[in-house]
């Protein structure tokens, strides 16, 4: 989980990136943002670059086809963080580069501010951090100005939202030899966006232990709440109770193993065959291998926790909570009073 309350901007350059495809230029800053002076800009550009990150879950790498030591921004960056260049330098290497990258006819001009974060938070990590942000939308906004007869209109163009980021990406210091740890998004549709992510960042998600584990448990929740149904007939409470199995092998094992936990959790062959389809459905979609063993993440396991939590909904009147084995419930049918029933079994009332 990215972090950024407690995180402060040091450094932020803003360059002018227009489209090569249509012979418009790249515009340099040689002073960069002059945030001494305010104290209301630091938090206002804060909350513009880094809040939009606040919920990603997902966590990227830099990537190339042959060695992501030949990715270009990756390349920038490092040298920034080996002290080869200064920040100034870094920031118009990648207004160069994505000028270069800005070759089709649909992609829009804009301005890059590329920032320098002190103590991001990462996974529980204390970490500096690069982001590159790129601003393409701007609005028109409407101010109301005091007049004797009362009060009047007035209108400011060219203004940026700043609760809508159009473009970014934050690379967290760590992992170098990874490829970082990259987090991106992007509010445009992904026709519109392919040049950012594929052939200006060049990132793919990462397969860390983190990812490993996360996949996983994603995976094996939408299995039991979506697929099952296709052949077994399941109540919520029978859901409930493989999603508690789930939790509770990643809770006590240190290290996954796919034919343990397929034994543990389904313990039936046409379920086990089942799941291993639509793993593999999942990996070729999404162009992500899931391992057959690897160490448990238990950060990934403490995220995904509450969403594993089941509540069995009973029209408008009740609803459980099952944490436990559903074992201390059973469910029936009252024909006097035509309505089902659940009897919940327990040792002591807290």
């Amino acid at each position: 989980m990215f972090f950024h309350q407690d995180a402060t901007i040091e450094d932020v350059y803003v360059h002018r990136v227009g489209n090569k495809a249509k012979d418009e230029f790249y515009v340099l800053s040689g002073n960069p943002i002059d945030l001494s002076e305010n104290e209301v800009l630091p938090e206002m550009l804060m909350h513009y670059y880094a809040k939009p990150f606040s919920k990603t879950k997902e966590v990227h790498r830099f990537h190339h086809e042959n060695d992501f030591a030949l990715n270009e921004v990756y390349n920038f960056v490092t040298q920034y963080f080996e002290r080869i260049i200064d920040f100034r330098r870094l920031s118009e290497q990648v207004a160069k580069y994505l000028y270069d990258v800005s070759a089709h006819p649909k992609i829009k001009a804009g301005y890059l501010h590329v920032v320098l974060f002190r103590s991001v938070q990462m996974e529980g990590e204390e970490l500096d951090a690069i982001g590159i942000f790129k601003t393409e939308s701007k609005n028109t906004v409407l101010k109301i100005n005091p007049s004797q007869e009362g009060f009047q209109f007035d209108y400011i163009d060219d203004t940026i939202n700043i609760d809508k980021l159009d473009k970014g990406v934050i690379i967290i210091n760590t992992e170098v030899e990874e490829g970082y740890k990259v987090l991106i998004t992007d509010s445009k549709s992904v026709s519109d966006s392919v040049y950012w992510k594929d052939d200006f960042i060049k990132v793919i998600a990462r397969n860390d232990t983190y990812q490993q584990t996360t996949n996983i448990l994603k995976l094996t929740k939408n299995f039991v709440m979506e697929k099952m149904d296709d052949v077994f007939e399941l109540g919520i409470s029978d859901k409930a109770d493989l999603l508690n199995k789930t939790m509770d092998y990643f809770k006590k094992h240190e290290s996954f193993e796919q034919e343990e936990f397929n034994h543990r959790v389904f313990a039936n062959d046409q379920a086990v065959d089942m799941f291993q389809d639509y793993k593999r459905e999942f990996e070729t979609d999404f162009e992500t291998p899931i391992q057959e063993s690897f160490d448990i993440s238990g950060s990934a396991v403490k995220k995904m926790q509450s969403s594993f939590k089941k509540v069995i909904k009973l029209d408008k009147n009740a609803h459980i909570y099952l944490h436990g084995s559903r074992d201390i419930l059973e469910r029936g049918f009252d024909e006097e009073k035509g309505m089902n029933y659940y009897k919940v079994y327990f040792e002591h009332e807290g």
